[in-house]
C-alpha cells in the first residue's frame, strides 16, 4: 500500500467520534486531540462532550485565547478552518447539554470560587485551561489591589498636592499636553497606572517627567532616589526604551543627583528582570514570596506581553512599589495566550473613564480636571489609573488621518485617506495584488529598496558601520507572512535581486555578503544581542567582514540566529519606527490580516508609506479586528 501521511490527522480515531470528524475538519489539530484523550482517560471519563470541550480548551490558547467559549465557539470557529470544510455541517453540539455534561464532568471545576484543583475550568459558558484561569484571576486580583493602594515606597513621605502641582508645571514648563501631565500625576500618586496611546503622542518623554519627578520629590524629603526599573517584552525593545529615556532627560532641567539616575538607567527584557532560574525558564527568582527590590518598575511595549507573562511580572512587583504600564493597545498583541494590555485599557481606549472616590482625589490633588468626562463606577476599577494619550506631536495629514481610521474600524474612512489617486504627501496607495503584479506596478518598491539599499551598500563597502546601520533604520518592507507570494522570504529574495542588478559588481551570493542587512532572531547574551536587533555585515579593516550592531561589531562566526531584512514581518517591526516603509498586503482571505496587523504597520512610517494591496484587503483587514476570548476586561472594569 502506497500514499502519503497527513500530518494534520490524527490515527486511529474512529471515523464517526467527535474528536475525529473535527480533526478531519480541519478544526483541531493533533495536539488539542491527543491532550483531550489524555485528559479522558486520566480522569476516567469517556464522554465525547467532555473530549471535545477539552479539545477547544486546549486548542485556544493555540490560537491565542485565554478561554473557549462554548456558547459561542461555533460562530467563534468559523474562519479558523479550511473554508471548503463546511463548518456548518459539523456535529456542533446543543450548547445547554453540552455545557451540563461538562459542568458534571470529574475533570471540571464550576465556578471562579471553588477550591478544587481540576485541569480544566468553566466559568459560566467559558472553560479554561486551570493554569490559564489562575493567571487571569491573579492578574486582575492583583491589578484591583494596586488601584487602591496610593502608598508610596518605604522611606519617602506621600506627594503632597501643591508640591505636585509645581513640579508638573517646571517639568512640563510650556510643552506636553493636558494628558501627558494627567499621566504623570496618575503614576505619581498611585500604586498601577497605565500610560498607552499610539506612536508620537509622547509617551517616552512622560515616563522620562514621571521618572524626574519621583527623584526630585525623593530628593526634596530627605529620601534616597528611587530603584527604578526599566523592562520590555524583548531586547530590542528595551534598548529603544532606554535610549528614548535617555535623549528625554537631555532636555529637562533637574538637579544633578536625578540627571544621573535618569542617564544611568539600564533597560532589561521582562525576563531577564525576573531572572529566570538555570535550566527552567518557565520559573524565576523573583516571585510572589520573593519579591523584585525596585520602588518603581515601568514596562514599555506592554502589548507584546502575554497574560502568562503578565501574571509573574505582577506578583513579583513589591505592594508598596509603583508599577507603570506603557504601550499602544491598538497594537498587535503577543502572539502567545491573551491581549492584557487591550483586556486592562478596555474601554478607555474608546474615552471612556470610570469616575470613583480616587479620581476624583486625584483631581482635587492636582488641581486639574479629567482629560475625559468620567462616568459612576460602583466598585473598584482600572479605569482612572488609565490614560490613554491621543496628541499625535510626530506626524499629521493623510498619514495620521489613515491610522486614526484603522484604528475606529472605519473602512470608509480609510481607503478615503489613502485617496483614490494615491498622491497624497507622504502615503501612496498602489491599488495591485502584491501577489500578481508585474515589474511595473512594482516600480515604486523597487525604486525605494533600490536608492536605500544603494546608499546602505555603499556605507558598507566604506566600513562604515554607523551609516550603514543608519541606512537601514530608513527603511523597511513590512509584510504580514513570512513566507509565500506576499511574505518576507520572496521580497528579501527579490530586494537581493534589484541590487544586484542595479549595483556594480555587487553580488548577494553565500551568507555574509557585504551589505546583507540582518535580524536577529533569538537571544545571545553572551553577544548583548537581543531577538529583533538589526546588523548590517561590513567591510572589516584592514580585511575581512564584520557585523555591525547599535551595540557592537561582531565577527559573523559568531552570529547562529540571523535572517536577512530587507523585509521584515510586521510582529517583529512593532515598536519600530522607520522614515520610509512599504507595506505588503496579502489577499483579504489570509486569517492574519487584521486591523491590529494593519494599524501596526502602516504607524511604523515616520515619513513616507507605500502600500501595496488592494481595496478589498484594506476593507478586510479594517473590518476584522482581532477578538481573543478573555474575561480580564470584565473581571477589571467590573
Amino acid at each position: 500500500m502506497t500514499g502519503t501521511l497527513d500530518s494534520a490527522l490524527v490515527l486511529g480515531l474512529p471515523e464517526d467520534s467527535l474528536l475525529g470528524v473535527f480533526n478531519r475538519a480541519g478544526v483541531l489539530a493533533p495536539a488539542d486531540v491527543h491532550v483531550a484523550r489524555r485528559l479522558g482517560r486520566l480522569g476516567e471519563d469517556g464522554d465525547e462532550l467532555v473530549a471535545l470541550a477539552a479539545a477547544f480548551a486546549v486548542r485556544a490558547p493555540r490560537l491565542g485565547h485565554v478561554r473557549a467559549d462554548l456558547g459561542s465557539l461555533r460562530i467563534v470557529a468559523e474562519g479558523e478552518g479550511d473554508d471548503e470544510t463546511g463548518l456548518d455541517e459539523l456535529p456542533w453540539p446543543e450548547p445547554d447539554l453540552w455545557l451540563s455534561r461538562v459542568a458534571a464532568s470529574p475533570l471540571v471545576a464550576v465556578g471562579d470560587d471553588e477550591p478544587t484543583v481540576t485541569p480544566l475550568r468553566l466559568i459560566g459558558s467559558a472553560l479554561y485551561l486551570d493554569r490559564f484561569w489562575r493567571d487571569e484571576r491573579d492578574v486582575a486580583a492583583d491589578l484591583l489591589a494596586r488601584v487602591a493602594s496610593e502608598a508610596p515606597a518605604p522611606n519617602r513621605r506621600p506627594i503632597d498636592g501643591p508640591w505636585l502641582r509645581d513640579a508638573i508645571e517646571r517639568l512640563f514648563a510650556r510643552d506636553g499636553d493636558v494628558e501627558q501631565r494627567w499621566a504623570v500625576a496618575v503614576a505619581a500618586l498611585r500604586g498601577l497606572s497605565v500610560i498607552a496611546g499610539g506612536p508620537g503622542t509622547g509617551k517616552t518623554t512622560t515616563v522620562a517627567k514621571l521618572i524626574a519627578l519621583l527623584g526630585e520629590q525623593a530628593s526634596a524629603s530627605g529620601g534616597e532616589l528611587p530603584l527604578v526599573a526599566l523592562a520590555a517584552p524583548t531586547g530590542k525593545a528595551a534598548n529603544r526604551m532606554q535610549e528614548a529615556v535617555h535623549a528625554a532627560a537631555e532636555g529637562l532641567a533637574l538637579s544633578p543627583g536625578v540627571a544621573e539616575l535618569l542617564r544611568g538607567l539600564q533597560a532589561s527584557t521582562v525576563h531577564r528582570l525576573l531572572r529566570p532560574r538555570p535550566n527552567n525558564a518557565s520559573r524565576f527568582r523573583y516571585h510572589r514570596r520573593n519579591r523584585l527590590p525596585h520602588d518603581v518598575v515601568i514596562v514599555d511595549e506592554t502589548s507584546m506581553l502575554s497574560l502568562w507573562l503578565m501574571a509573574r511580572l505582577v506578583e513579583a512587583v513589591r505592594d508598596d512599589a509603583r508599577l507603570v504600564f506603557v504601550g499602544d493597545a491598538e497594537q498587535l498583541a503577543s502572539v502567545e495566550a491573551g491581549a492584557v494590555l487591550g483586556d486592562i485599557v478596555g474601554p478607555a481606549s474608546a474615552g471612556l473613564r470610570m469616575r470613583t472616590s480616587s479620581s476624583a482625589r486625584l483631581a482635587a490633588v492636582t488641581g486639574m480636571t479629567l482629560p475625559t468626562e468620567p462616568v459612576p463606577s460602583t466598585g473598584p476599577s482600572t479605569g482612572d489609573a488609565i490614560v490613554v494619550l491621543r496628541t499625535n506631536h510626530r506626524f499629521a495629514g493623510a498619514l495620521a488621518d489613515l491610522a486614526e481610521a484603522i484604528r475606529r474600524g472605519d473602512p470608509d474612512a480609510a481607503v478615503d485617506a489613502l485617496g483614490a489617486d494615491g498622491e497624497h504627501p507622504g502615503l501612496r496607495w498602489l491599488q495591485m495584488d502584491p501577489d500578481d503584479a508585474g515589474p511595473e506596478q512594482l516600480e515604486p518598491i523597487r525604486r525605494l529598496a533600490v536608492d536605500a539599499g544603494t546608499e546602505l551598500v555603499a556605507a558598507a563597502r566604506a566600513g562604515d558601520g554607523k551609516a550603514a546601520l543608519a541606512a537601514l533604520a530608513s527603511w523597511r518592507i513590512l509584510c504580514a507572512h513570512r513566507r509565500g507570494p506576499s511574505g518576507v522570504a520572496t521580497w528579501n529574495a527579490r530586494v537581493a535581486q534589484w541590487l544586484t542588478e542595479e549595483i556594480v559588481d555587487y553580488s548577494t551570493d553565500g551568507e555574509w555578503y557585504v551589505g546583507r542587512p540582518v535580524i536577529v532572531t533569538a537571544n545571545d547574551y553572551t553577544l548583548r544581542l537581543f531577538n529583533g536587533d538589526t546588523g548590517v555585515l561590513v567591510v572589516r579593516k584592514p580585511a575581512g567582514v564584520e557585523a555591525a550592531f547599535e551595540q557592537a561589531a561582531v565577527s559573523p562566526s559568531r552570529l547562529s540566529d540571523v535572517e536577512t531584512a530587507y523585509a521584515m514581518t510586521v510582529h517583529k517591526a512593532q515598536g519600530s519606527e522607520f522614515e520610509q516603509v512599504a507595506v505588503v498586503l496579502p489577499p483579504p482571505a489570509s486569517r492574519i490580516l487584521t486591523r491590529e496587523l494593519l494599524y501596526t504597520a502602516v504607524t511604523r512610517a515616520r515619513r513616507q508609506l507605500l502600500l501595496a494591496g488592494t481595496e478589498e484587503s484594506v476593507r478586510a483587514a479594517v473590518d476584522r479586528p482581532i477578538a481573543r476570548a478573555s474575561g480580564l476586561t470584565q473581571r477589571l472594569w467590573r
